[in-house]
Formats: structure tokens, sequence, C-alpha cells
């Protein structure tokens, strides 16, 4: 099948890009798979086609503030951008500053009246009141490792129980389930030639070794030439499938 859509259909690729069966490829189940994840991890880690925006909502539970964190079900979520406190406004209902803001949006647009300048450092205004008031959710500590954010400030207590919490963030592309990621050109030649790295050094040790027919095994070639296709898969990814890295200022 030359589109893989599983993990099945994907390694019977990769074997073929390598020879097979018309050529045998040493190469253990195990050792397949393994070198099936490390291709998948690396393709999430950097491909900017791996990666989503995605919203993923949380109920805040007595036990979250005691604790002082919340645990990120999603073992996909990436990366953290911004938090939100979605019921501040909701439950303050047409007594919040907000809510009668946007009963004259219309009349505030009108150029007597300032235009859209106005609304703007407006709405500019009202954000950093409500963050000198209510704190702002962005003092936090995310590591997807940990697998956890923990709140540095009394923001999570003021959500209060059976509140909800949203979180921005990016999460990476399951390809068990969204399977036309098998088929990407980058992770097709990444993992052919990680396959074809672990078939050189499983016949390093046999090097010289002469066959019967006069055939001599050459593990030490088949390796080199891998560690070249990896080295410039690599650059590749860096220099045109990378998304850019975020900038810190302060």
């Amino acid at each position: 099948m030359a589109k893989p859509t599983t993990r099945a259909t994907f390694q019977d690729y990769c074997l073929r890009a390598l020879g097979h069966p018309v050529i045998e490829v040493n190469l253990d189940e195990d050792q397949m798979s393994d070198r099936i994840d490390e291709a998948i991890q690396y393709y999430q880690e950097y491909h900017g086609d791996a990666i989503v925006r995605n919203l993923l909502k949380h109920q805040v539970t007595q036990g979250n503030i005691n604790a002082g964190f919340i645990t990120i079900d999603d073992s996909n979520f990436l990366s953290i951008n911004n938090v939100f406190n979605v019921n501040n406004q909701a439950t303050q209902g047409i007594f919040s500053v907000d809510y009668q803001l946007h009963l004259n949006d219309i009349f505030d647009l009108n150029a007597a009246h300032g235009g859209i300048v106005n609304y703007e450092l407006t709405k500019q205004y009202m954000s950093l009141v409500d963050r000198n008031i209510n704190g702002v959710f962005e003092m936090i500590e995310w590591s997807r490792h940990k697998n956890r954010v923990n709140f540095h400030s009394t923001t999570l207590k003021d959500v209060g129980v059976g509140n909800y919490i949203v979180f921005d963030g990016y999460t990476t592309i399951d390809p068990d389930s969204f399977t036309d990621v098998y088929n990407d050109m980058f992770l097709k030649k990444y993992c052919t030639a990680l396959f074809k790295r672990q078939w050189g050094l499983n016949l390093i040790k046999f090097e010289g070794v002469t066959m019967p027919g006069g055939v001599t095994l050459n593990g030490r070639q088949i390796y080199d030439d891998a560690i070249a296709d990896i080295e410039k898969l690599e650059e590749q990814m860096q220099l045109n499938y990378e998304m850019p890295p975020l900038d810190f200022i302060g």
C-alpha cells in the first residue's frame, strides 16, 4: 500500500523503502516499534503540521484549590499560551462594566464619540483595571512532563469550586486518530532513516564477514549512510518545517 494509514502499514512502507522483501532487512519487531515511536516523537516535537491550537476547559474542585495546581488530563497537550477565567464576567451579568459597554457599542463607535480609537483605548483601560483587581492568570508554572499547572497566586481560589478555567495552548496530533499523519512525507523519510541506522547497528558486529556466495556484510556503510540521511532531514526540519520559537520579553 503506497499510502500508509495505520502503524502496521507505515512500518511496511519503511521496510519496503529499504529494499524488503527483495533484501532481508535485519530488524526486530521491538526495534522497529521503538524507532516508529522515536520518529513520531521527533515529528510532534518540531514539525509545524504536527500541532494545533486548542482550548481545554477544567472545572475547579476543592482539591485543586487546596493543592494549588490543576492536573492536565490530556497527554497530547504541548504548551499553554494563556489561562482564562470564563466565569468572571458571566457571574456579574448586566451589572458588569463589559455588559454596559457593549450596550453602547454602536453609539460609541460613531466617529462623533471617538470612534474605534476611543473604543479600543477604553477596552485596554478596562483590561488593566481587571488585571489589577482580579490578578493575572499568567502567573503560572507549567511543565508537560509534570502534566500539571501550578498557580502562584490566589486566583485559583477566587475562581471558586464548580467554576471553569480554560487553557489556551497547543496539542499534538495523534496519528492513530488522524491517520493521514502516517502519510506525511517527512515522517516517512525520517522513520526510514531510523530503520536504516538500526539495521546498520545490528550488522556492524559482522563487518567484514564473508557470506556463502562471496557476499561481504558491510554494516558500517549502512550505518554511516543512515547518519548522513538523518542529519540532512533534521536540518530540513529546522529550515523548512519547525515552528518559530516564542519570544520571551522581560
